[in-house]
């Protein structure tokens, strides 16, 4: 059976914030991003990589971040610094680590081991990238590898250069990949990000990369620069049309049971309690973005 992420947390924009770049960090705590990913991975080169996790760690357990997760981006397996990256993030506060290039369900039961080990809380969770053909062929796998898997998240740049695929703005190139990652999450309970958006100062192109991960099910995207936080969280979340619509599928759906029908007709569709349950959770979404003031 398929299940549904939390609708109570909003999940529209992942920012990935260079952590050796203490500027940038101290900026992040006032941005309008759901979820903050502090990278320790490709944005920092190998001699800054203890100062960034040092600097990392530290910001991850602040106050001012919240209420916004935090996400530490540790490196990949078989690199240096993933073992300390892991023992580090497991009690700096964050709400969980973001793991690259993750390829098989061994990686994540191994980092999730490594995490326990080194003390981290039983809500600690592990996000895990897809960015390879065997990921995206196992991403059923690794979506239920182990209960601290809250998410995937897709390296798209990575992934069509592995494929040896064009990357054109409108990605059909990628759809079946991307859709794959949706069928996964979806049938693990766990969310789903899209890729990142290279192209700075292309707001149209920002929108439409964002409409295409929404209709794809995706339930927010990786972002790389503040300025795309503003499209993603409109985007991603429902509109005041949207909502009026949930609404009349609610009172209708409530209506017709208490005549002991299953059905109704709303604006000439058909609905039934499916739909229902699709519009509470549109309107709890939107309670909780409220509730952040985002």
């Amino acid at each position: 059976m398929a299940h549904t992420p939390d609708a109570a947390r909003p999940s529209r924009s992942a920012l990935y914030v260079p952590a050796s770049n203490a500027r940038a960090l101290a900026k992040a705590a006032q941005l309008d991003a759901d979820a903050l990913i502090f990278d320790l991975e490709d944005g920092v080169a190998p001699a800054a990589k203890e100062a960034a996790r040092n600097s990392a760690c530290k910001a991850a357990g602040l106050p001012e971040y919240r209420p916004r997760e935090v996400f530490i981006r540790v490196n990949g397996a078989g690199t240096p610094w993933q073992a300390d990256d892991l023992a580090a993030a497991a009690v700096s506060g964050a709400d969980g680590v973001v793991m690259p290039k993750v390829e098989s369900a061994a990686e994540v039961q191994a980092a999730a081991e490594a995490l326990a080990a080194a003390g981290a809380p039983a809500g600690f969770t592990i996000v895990c990238m897809i960015e390879t053909p065997i990921a995206v062929l196992r991403a059923a796998e690794i979506a239920s590898a182990h209960p601290r898997v809250a998410g995937l998240m897709v390296g798209t740049a990575d992934l069509a250069k592995a494929l040896g695929a064009a990357h054109p703005p409108d990605r059909w190139t990628l759809i079946p990949a991307l859709a794959q990652c949706v069928l996964a999450a979806r049938a693990h309970g766990v969310r789903a990000w899209d890729g990142v958006h290279f192209v700075l100062n292309d707001d149209a192109g920002m929108e439409a990369a964002c409409q295409q991960g929404r209709d794809l099910g995706f339930d927010g995207k990786g972002l790389i620069h503040p300025a795309q936080i503003p499209v993603a969280n409109r985007v991603f979340a429902p509109s005041e049309a949207e909502l009026a619509h949930a609404r009349r599928v609610i009172a209708a759906i409530d209506a017709a049971a208490a005549e002991g029908r299953g059905v109704a007709v709303v604006d000439g569709q058909l609905v039934e309690g499916l739909h229902a349950d699709a519009a509470r959770r549109r309107l709890a979404m939107a309670a909780a973005i409220a509730a952040r003031g985002a």
